[in-house]
Order: C-alpha cells, then sequence, then structure tokens
C-alpha cells in the first residue's frame, strides 16, 4: 500500500508540475503579444537551402547542386498591425556536381549571397499563434567560386521572386518562435568550360527557416509607421439625443 501510495504522490507532482508549466505563461504578466505598428522584430534563425534543378541540362549528365544549412539574420519592421517589411541577410556555400551513369564529378563550389527583402501581411490575432504570408525579390549573388577537375564555371548574379507562408508562436514576454517556408525562383545563364547548357538552369530553391525572434518597440532607430491604429470613439452619454 506504503508503494501505491508513493506513486500516487509522485504521480501528483508530475501533473501539478505539468498544470504550471502549460498554463504559467497564460497567467503571467509577460504574456506574448502580437506585434503591433511601430515595433521592430529581430531574428537569428537556422534556415536550409535545398536549390532544385532541371534534368538533362549538359547531355548526357545532370547537374546537381547540394542543400546547405547555415545560421542567418532577420530584421522586421511593422509599419502596421497587419503589413510589415522585413530583410533577411545570410549566405550558404553549394557544391555543384555532374551526375549521371557512372559519372559522379564535383566541378565547382561556390557561396551564395540571397538577401532578400519581402512585405508581409498578417491577419489581426490575439492569439499565441500568428500566420502570415509574405512576398518579395531577392537578389542571388555567388563569390569565392572553387573550380574543381578541370572545369572552369562562370555564374550569373541576378534577381529573383520570392514567396513566403509560415507562423508566429508566442512564447514568453518579447519572445516568439517562428516557423516559416520559402520558395525562390531564380534562372541563371551559366557556361561550363566557355560552353553554353541546352538549358537554363532554374535554381527554384526551397527555403525552411526556424526562427527565435524578439520584439524591440526602440532599438535605437524609429520605424515607420503608414497606418496607425484608430483611437477608440468615446462612449455616448447616457440619455444623450440627436438634436433634428
Amino acid at each position: 500500500m506504503s508503494v501505491l501510495t508513493a506513486r500516487s504522490r509522485l504521480l501528483a507532482k508530475a501533473l501539478a508540475v505539468t498544470a504550471v508549466a502549460v498554463t504559467g505563461p497564460v497567467r503571467s504578466p509577460q504574456v506574448w503579444r502580437a506585434p503591433r505598428a511601430g515595433v521592430w522584430l529581430i531574428k537569428g534563425r537556422l534556415t536550409r537551402v535545398a536549390p532544385r534543378t532541371d534534368d538533362g541540362i549538359i547531355r548526357p549528365v545532370d547537374i546537381d547542386i547540394s542543400p546547405d544549412v547555415m545560421p542567418t539574420l532577420g530584421l522586421t519592421c511593422f509599419l502596421s498591425d497587419t503589413l510589415a517589411v522585413e530583410a533577411i541577410l545570410g549566405s550558404t556555400r553549394h557544391e555543384i556536381r555532374a551526375r549521371g551513369g557512372t559519372t559522379d564529378v564535383a566541378f565547382h563550389e561556390t557561396w551564395v549571397l540571397p538577401p532578400v527583402v519581402t512585405v508581409r501581411s498578417r491577419p489581426q490575432m490575439e492569439g499565441r499563434v500568428s500566420p502570415y504570408a509574405r512576398a518579395g525579390v531577392n537578389g542571388m549573388s555567388v563569390f569565392d567560386g572553387d573550380d574543381r577537375n578541370g572545369v572552369t564555371v562562370d555564374l550569373d548574379n541576378g534577381p529573383g521572386l520570392i514567396l513566403q507562408a509560415g507562423a508566429d508562436i508566442g512564447q514568453k514576454g518579447p519572445w516568439s518562435l517562428k516557423l516559416d517556408v520559402r520558395k525562390i525562383w531564380f534562372n541563371m545563364d551559366p557556361t561550363f568550360n566557355g560552353r553554353t547548357p541546352t538549358s537554363d538552369i532554374d535554381l527554384d530553391p526551397r527555403v525552411v527557416s526556424v526562427r527565435l525572434g524578439r520584439r524591440f518597440r526602440d532599438p535605437g532607430f524609429p520605424c515607420p509607421v503608414v497606418s496607425p491604429r484608430p483611437r477608440p470613439r468615446a462612449p455616448r452619454r447616457a440619455g444623450c439625443r440627436a438634436r433634428g
């Protein structure tokens, strides 16, 4: 009986700790609130960039570009309660290989800097989960390329389009966890040993990010507000009637 009693007490303590962990952030005065107009969000993230290329670019082999995972930095300015502009800065390293039949040769490695600027639309929500959607542009810039195995590669820079969807998951105080998926459309016209491929290389990478963000009201420079929240109207006094 004493063993059952001890187990019951242990289970009761575990349930109590779990209840405190779940309800604590809700009862805390530091509960997370959705960002409003004039607020900055500064976010550190871990990002995976997975390029995709078309098959049959150089006959009889295909071109394969490796994915990469890197830390990136994001800065968001809320122009209104539901509209924000975000800039993302980060760099990833990718290896270009020729694959086909018995061929599997790496012939180039390069760093890619895709600075991204997007406009974000977020429904007005008061809950802990705040979904959003974005659209914008990015500029692919390759640098520090390294040719291998006797192949000379020339890669072009250029602009691309981006669509993004994600959600802010509120934590305690100014902190939030963010999950998002981006799709980038980017076409490059490379040459291999001076030879132009038989078709374009459409990288079109899929980008998945997990981020930790912190909200700032004024980090030292203002965030312009284009659509402030309207002030609430004063309640009418009881008994007042409109004059005819």
